[in-house]
């Protein structure tokens, strides 16, 4: 298993339930794909260095797992077809 850490941006117009929903989501699409979740760090409303989709700021959550190499992709097609997220990345993290 590698190990790999994933920032996504949540809209600011989003509800705090409907954020943990999506925290909750996204831990679950890992563990349901064989990985493990090692940390959800959100790091709450900031400041966007630009605007995007004319937002000036936005949800930011780090969450850092192992998994399978397939899995990164398969959170990353759950993020682009989620609406409420605006940006997101996914890195391997070399030991």
């Amino acid at each position: 298993m590698n190990k790999y850490e994933s920032i996504y941006i949540i809209k600011p117009t989003v509800e705090e339930e409907g954020i943990k929903a999506l925290v909750e989501r996204f831990s679950g699409l890992i563990e349901q794909q064989g990985g493990q979740v090692e940390n959800v760090d959100e790091w709450g409303k900031r400041r966007l260095a630009y605007p995007i989709e004319d937002f000036k700021e936005g949800y930011y959550v780090m969450m850092n797992f192992s998994a399978d190499a397939d899995v990164p992709q398969e959170l990353e097609r759950n993020y682009k077809i989620t609406d409420s997220v605006i940006r997101f990345l996914t890195i391997r993290i070399d030991d």
